[in-house]
């Protein structure tokens, strides 16, 4: 097993106790919460008669189901206001802090948690939402849980969990222009699969993720999940802290200093940690990703031909020939230039700042195609509003886009921005499940923002690359 990993140190530092079942029980940190996951464990807290044991150490949000055209209260969608009461009752009637649509810090949950400094080196955290290994990029341990847990964290602040092995996936060399933090994580997935990471943590390293933005790291993170990884992190460094420093849940001043020396004593040891496995990529090497089935680890280099199902592995063969049937997508075939009918910006994996602003950059002075709908939604009020102060928005409806209000959007579909049909969307989300986008039929390609806002232009999927 692993020794002297982030992962390892971190864990032994928030381990309660052994118990029966053999698993670990360990302390949780940091507990958020949303309108889709916690009404059920409020309940069954009631029905057990007991209180949130650490209101203090949870922060709730809207963001699943929370409209992002229209936001006035009551919501038109009666199953989403009634899920957002059920949250303001059940945050008012147990002291928990709420950042509800009034607060000017409402966002998806992945996306207020480290702008706001709750999310920080050396926690552990958990959230009702498979997404939260996001939280990693900070060198935390962020589990995404169910309903379940989520009442078991309320009632103990702890979680039952069974020690995963670790994967270092190191990555060397810089980006070229035109590649994107997205475009990593899709091309791991793609190296690993889907399953590859089953009972492993994912740590990233090399000099290729010590140069990130703690922006971009987070993208990374956020998709550890899609690869079969229960969590993703990186070792918290100088751009850590610098991002940190001064956000409002953050340690202040000399206590800043002080975590900070022990965030940074939480990393990796350099000489001694073992890995249980290890894997090399050359960032260098790579194009833009983009998926052409229903699942992220489908995909191929923007130059590249869709793969005939005979040269794939057997065990992926019958997924392969799914996909292609619902995609309506021929093997051996290029997807660039593919139509697209839809492009979405947004979700917790690409909705911060930065990746607005490689969009607004690719979409400056020109229009997207006619037949084609752009939504463009960013993932808190705070980047909205940062958007706006940057005069991103009227880059983006000068161009033809709809400019919205925060949330998770058309990543899941939970309120009213889903696909119709069969449409197909060029989307810089993180899942091209079946039915993801709100239609049983609808199709969704993964890529970066300025990948979308490429194909949005044009119409069609193209390499960004032509328009830097």
């Amino acid at each position: 097993m692993s020794q002297h990993t982030l992962y390892d140190k971190v864990w032994d530092a928030h381990k309660v106790a052994v118990l029966p079942t053999g698993e670990d029980q360990i302390f949780i940190g940091l507990h958020l919460i949303h309108e889709v996951t916690s009404p059920q464990a409020f309940d069954m807290l009631r029905a057990k008669g007991v209180p949130v044991a650490f209101p203090q150490r949870t922060f709730a949000t809207l963001d699943h189901i929370v409209p992002t055209r229209n936001q006035k209260r009551p919501f038109s969608d009666s199953q989403a206001e009634e899920m957002t009461a059920a949250l303001e009752k059940n945050v008012k009637e147990n002291g928990i802090s709420f950042f509800d649509l009034s607060s000017h810090k409402q966002g998806i949950v992945h996306v207020i948690g480290p702008e706001l400094g709750l999310t920080r080196p050396a926690m552990t955290i958990a959230c009702g939402d498979s997404h939260t290994s996001t939280h990693g990029a900070f060198g935390a341990l962020a589990f995404g849980i169910g309903t379940t847990e989520v009442q078991y964290v309320l009632e103990t602040q702890t979680l039952p969990l069974r020690r995963l092995k670790v994967r270092r996936i190191q990555v060397e060399g810089r980006l070229s222009p035109g590649i994107y933090a997205k475009d990593v994580i899709l091309k791991i997935i793609n190296l690993l699969g889907v399953k590859g990471g089953i009972g492993y943590a994912y740590e990233y390293a090399g000099t290729l993720i010590q140069g990130l933005s703690m922006e971009e790291r987070m993208t990374i993170c956020n998709m550890s999940i899609e690869g079969g990884a229960r969590i993703g992190y990186v070792n918290p460094d100088e751009t850590t802290l610098s991002y940190l420093k001064g956000r409002e849940y953050a340690p202040q001043g000399v206590s800043f200093e002080k975590a900070a020396a022990y965030w940074k004593a939480m990393a990796s040891d350099e000489s001694r940690a073992h890995y249980d496995a290890e894997t090399f990529l050359n960032g260098g090497d790579l194009e833009p990703m983009v998926t052409w089935g229903i699942t992220p680890g489908q995909s191929i280099g923007i130059s590249e031909a869709m793969p005939l199902v005979s040269e794939l592995p057997d065990e992926e063969r019958l997924t392969a020939q799914k996909a292609y049937e619902h995609m309506k997508l021929k093997p051996g075939a290029p997807l660039c230039g593919t139509p697209i009918d839809v492009a979405f910006i947004g979700s917790c994996t690409n909705s911060r700042i930065s990746d607005l602003r490689e969009a607004a950059r690719i979409l400056k002075g020109r229009k997207v195609a006619s037949n084609v709908n752009v939504l463009i939604v960013p993932g808190s009020q705070h980047v909205k509003h940062q958007a706006e102060k940057e005069d991103l928005h009227h880059i983006f409806k000068d161009a033809g886009a709809e400019w919205r209000d925060a949330g998770c959007s058309m990543c899941l579909a939970m309120n009213p921005d889903r696909l119709t049909g069969d449409q197909l969307c060029a989307s810089s989300s993180n899942r091209n499940f079946i039915g993801r986008q709100g239609s049983p039929t609808g199709r969704t390609v993964l890529m970066s923002p300025a990948m979308v806002a490429a194909a949005a232009i044009e119409g069609k999927i193209t390499d960004v690359r032509k328009y830097l």
